[in-house]
This record gives C-alpha cells, structure tokens and sequence, in this order.
C-alpha cells in the first residue's frame, strides 16, 4: 500500500512539473557575438534546424566541433529544449550539468537537474516507499536547496524574477521534502517543506492533478510517519483533500490510507457506518480549503487496553487479522491476551507482509557414497549467518574436495566434526556432496508501524530450512495464494514488547512449522476460478 501511494502521488505530479513555455522563458536573451564565419555558420545551422532530434545532434557536433566556442551556453540552453522534447532524460540532465559548469546559477538548468534526479528518485522505491538510491535523492534536494538560494540577476526585472520563482520554487521545496521523506526520513523537515510548498500556490492549482495536489497526498503521508512529527488528525485532513480532488482511478489507494489513519487514531468503537459517515465529514470540510482550520478535530481513540478488550470481545476473536492480534498481544490486559493466545496456539495462519530478513543460517548437506545410493542428510549451522546474496556460492555436487573445503570454512566446528569421515573421505568413495545454503526462520513486518519501522513483528521458523533459492527475499510482499506468495505457520509463542520512547507497546509473535508456497501462475481461463475458501483466507 506504501508504495502504490507513493506512485499515485507522482503519477498525479507527473514528470513535466512547469510548463513547457514557462521553461523556455528561463532561457538567456543575451546577444551571441561569433568571430569565425565557420562557426558562425555551423552554429546557425544547428540552432535553425527544425526536427528536435536532429538539432540536439548538430549542436552536439558544434560544441564538439567549438568546444570553448562563446554560444556554448546558448547551445546546451536549446540542447535542454529539444533533449526534453524527445523525452531522452539521461541526455537531458546531461545538458543541464554541461550549463551548470559554466553557469552554475543558471535557474533552468537548476530546474531540470531538480526536475530529473526527483523523478529517477521516484522510481527506486522499495515496497514501503522508502527509497533505494539515496544519492540521487540528496543530489535532486541539494540542487533544489540551490535554487532556492540563487539571487536575482542584475539583467531581471523584478516581475520576471517574481513570475520565475512562483514556477520554480514550489519545485524546489518538493524536491527537497520528498528527499526528506523517502531518502532521510527527515519527516519533521519533509512536514516543513510540503507546507511551504503548498502555500505558494494558487487555491485553483490544488484541485486538479498536478504537483499541488500530489504534494498534498505527500504531507499527508509525512504526517503519518512514526517520530515527533507524526501528526494523524493533520495527516487525516489532508487524505480527505487529496481524495476530494484526485481522479477516480486513485481514490482507492488514497481511501485505504485515510480509512486507516483514522480509525488509528479515533479508534473503531463507534461502528462501521458511524466511521463512514464521520470520515465523509472530514472530506466534505477538506474540499473548501487547503488547510485545515484550526478548530478542526478528531476525537481521539479511547485507550489502547479498551480498544484490545473490544476489539477481542466484540466477535469471533479467532476470525481476527493479523494486526488486531498483535494489538491485543501487544495492548490488552494479561486477562485478554493470555485468553486470545489460547485460541490460537497452534493454529496454523498465513503470514501476509514485507519480509525484513530470512538470513542463510544454516546448509544442509546431502551426501552419496559409493558404498550406498542412498543419500544421507545433514545440517551444518553457518559461522557467519548473512544475507542469501552474501553466502559464498557453493561448490556443485559432484565437486567432492571442493564442497568438503567449503563446509570446513564456512560450518560450525561442532556441526562439522559430527559429519565424520564425510569431509575426509577421498572422492573415490564419495559420489556427490550438494550443499544448499538455507533459512530456518523469515522475518514478517505486518501491521503498518512495523512496515514502517521497517521491523519484523511476526517471525516465522520453517518445519525444514528453506533454501536461499526458494525463501522470500528481503523487500518480498507476502500475500495469499495463488497470486502471490505465500507463507504460513502455526502460532507458538509471543512476547510483549514494552513501550520504549515515542514507540508503543509491541508483540513479537513467533510461528513454528511454517512453509512456503510460491505463486502460481495460472493459464489464461474461459469461466471465472474459484475463489479461495473463507477457511484459507481466514486470519
């Protein structure tokens, strides 16, 4: 859900954030004074050509050709336009870099170097919106920052100085808020900039998609961020903006994120409909405003034992989800949770969430002997428990002294000493040694704080080691079958976690015997499948 937000706020942006005209206003009027006639000459027949394609390419040949030639500024300028308009963003943010070099105040190229890093940062995001490659996020915010800081030139009009920055620094504090809140996980400062963002623009702008309205979606989403900035009546109010105006097809993703945000904080007590039609309040006063007034609130939840006893009193305790049983564990009265754990020892549940970790613990070895064909079977505990992609590749199966070495280097000696003459025995009275390198527990972030804590509060030890090859990868959404993939295991035990600082009470819940199923894929189907039963889907 995380990221599907995040995507829908970008999408609702999109990558063009100021118009094509308001950009080509950025370029410099100043008059080129060229010597050489062959310059003159090349220079004019690049910058005249027609086709954006070819233009970049012959004023490519001209600086090539004039590399200390004085219309360079004025080329890479033209080479920014028609770079953008052959959507060649790799050759774009070259220009802009070529420009900087020798203008490093140069507002446009400042503005597409921002413009470009954000939206490569908005495609490295893991499944909880956190990005992948930091870098190029700090670079877009850096860059950003320096934007903001530029004086004006001496040549501007005070009007055309002032029509430029209310085009580029609402651009210039979304770069760096979205830095804040994908990259740093600065959410105080990604709260500072989106809201000085939005208050420089027009009330019109913000009700249709734009960098208004998905920036708006983003402070929502800081607001909701664990730490001190973390503000969920604020963060309610502006999911309930976003929906109002967003187009049909990202409601949805935007209505889980306002449904959930504030039944965490109101709490769930007053009732399926009641929450409707009070959510629905919400957004009828969100639509008249950008910001909330300041008479504005929510009533907040009643506590967190109350809510466990309802929550485990009001139906069927074993039908809950996930979440609510592990705020039970977590927040309910010895009373309630000592009763809730009764009825789910040993039950067997799918385990749907981000997998945190599932490090290489352990190989299991099967060893074929000359003397019998049939294989005898092995676990070694690793010396060093990693990450899968960090466990040394093993030898193949037929490669005996070599797997024999890479068990005695990488194996526990007292896992090792018990195989005996396995790791002495001469390759003659060996017939094959596979080694696989496996996980004997996956780590399951599954209610939201923990995903976004990027914490595991579900941990699930399989009934045998699951093979590097087939465990769920770090960043893996786990699902329900036969979309996606699955894990499931049987409840066994759970602590409580007390509240350390700004973090509530937790349970870490632990399963035994878990396996996983992947997904399956399904040929193309004439009538419509049959639905999994309630039994399965049941949590």
């Amino acid at each position: 859900m995380k990221k599907l937000v995040f995507a829908s706020a970008m999408a609702l942006a999109g990558i063009c954030l100021v118009s094509t005209p308001a950009i080509r206003a950025l370029s410099s009027s100043q008059t080129i004074q060229i010597q050489d006639p062959a310059e003159f000459n090349s220079y004019q027949n690049a910058s005249t050509q027609n086709d954006p394609a070819q233009k970049c390419a012959a004023l490519e040949s001209f600086l090539k050709a004039y590399p200390q030639s004085t219309a360079k500024a004025a080329a890479y300028d033209q080479m920014i336009d028609c770079y953008q308009q052959t959507n060649q963003p790799d050759a774009l943010l070259s220009a802009a870099s070529r420009l900087l070099q020798i203008d490093p105040n140069n507002m446009k190229a400042i503005y597409i170097t921002v413009s470009v890093k954000k939206t490569l940062c908005g495609k490295a995001l893991d499944p909880s919106g956190a990005s992948t490659d930091p870098q190029t996020c700090d670079d877009g915010a850096a860059m950003a920052q320096k934007g903001l800081s530029v004086p004006k030139p001496a040549d501007t009009s005070d009007a055309d100085w002032k029509t430029m920055t209310a085009n580029l620094y609402p651009v210039f504090h979304s770069a760096i808020a979205y830095d804040d809140l994908v990259s740093k996980k600065d959410y105080a400062g990604a709260v500072r900039e989106y809201t000085a963002e939005l208050m420089l623009f027009a009330p019109d702008d913000c009700t249709k998609p734009g960098v208004c309205l998905a920036d708006t979606l983003q402070l929502a989403q800081a607001y909701s961020k664990p730490g001190p900035a973390r503000d969920e009546v604020k963060a309610v109010w502006f999911y309930a903006r976003a929906w109002d105006y967003a187009p049909a097809g990202f409601k949805p993703a935007i209505e889980g994120q306002l449904d959930y945000r504030y039944k965490h904080f109101h709490g769930t007590l007053d009732g399926d409909a009641a929450i409707t039609k009070q959510i629905n309040d919400v957004k009828a006063q969100a639509q008249a405003t950008l910001f909330p007034p300041a008479t504005f609130v929510i009533a907040p939840a009643p506590t967190p034992e109350e809510l466990a006893h309802h929550a485990y009193t009001s139906g069927d305790p074993t039908k809950l989800n996930l979440e609510d049983i592990e705020f039970i564990l977590a927040n309910g009265s010895t009373e309630d949770a000592n009763g809730l754990w009764a009825l789910l020892k040993g039950k067997a549940t799918p385990v749907p969430g981000n997998v945190i970790s599932d490090p290489a613990t352990v190989l299991k070895i099967s060893v074929t002997t000359a003397a019998s064909p049939k294989p005898k079977e092995y676990l070694v505990k690793l010396t060093n428990p990693v990450a899968c992609n960090a466990v040394p590749p093993a030898p193949t199966e037929l490669k005996i002294k070599e797997a024999q070495a890479y068990i005695l280097a990488n194996g526990v000696k007292a896992d090792t000493d018990a195989l005996g003459d396995v790791l002495t025995e001469t390759p003659a009275h060996l017939k094959k040694i596979e080694v696989v390198p496996s996980v004997t527990v996956i780590n399951v972030a599954v209610t939201q704080d923990a995903k976004d804590n990027h914490t595991a509060d579900f941990n699930v030890n399989p009934k045998e080691p699951v093979s590097c090859k087939e465990a769920p990868a770090p960043g893996a959404v786990l699902g329900l079958q036969p979309s996606a993939m699955e894990l499931d295991g049987i409840y066994d035990t759970y602590t409580k976690v007390p509240a350390s600082g700004s973090t509530g009470p937790t349970a870490q819940i632990v399963l035994s015997g878990g396996f996983v199923q992947q997904a399956k894929k399904t040929a193309p189907a004439h009538h419509a499948p049959a639905k999994p039963s309630a039994a399965h889907h049941a949590q």
